[in-house]
């Protein structure tokens, strides 16, 4: 297990994401980015929305999904 934060993953906070994987951790920061926006955080939009459209074009993201790969396993594991 490995943790990224909100901002590590190009959002504006330090709330923590773990798992084992780095799509997990993205997965997760999608899911935190709809559920801050949806609870009316403003801070949040922008990165919603620079998510949003990583998804909607993923060629076109690659570059940010690589270097986000990269991040997580460049992380030593959590300690037990």
């Amino acid at each position: 297990m490995k943790t990224m934060t909100c901002r590590q993953l190009s959002g504006p906070c330090d709330l923590a994401h773990t798992g084992t994987t780095a799509d997990d951790v993205i997965n997760a920061q999608d899911k935190h980015l709809k559920e801050t926006v949806k609870a009316g955080d403003h801070t949040h939009v922008a990165a919603r929305e620079d998510m949003k459209g990583r998804w909607r074009k993923p060629w076109a993201a690659l570059g940010w999904y690589r270097d986000m790969k990269k991040a997580f396993a460049d992380l030593p594991e959590n300690p037990a």
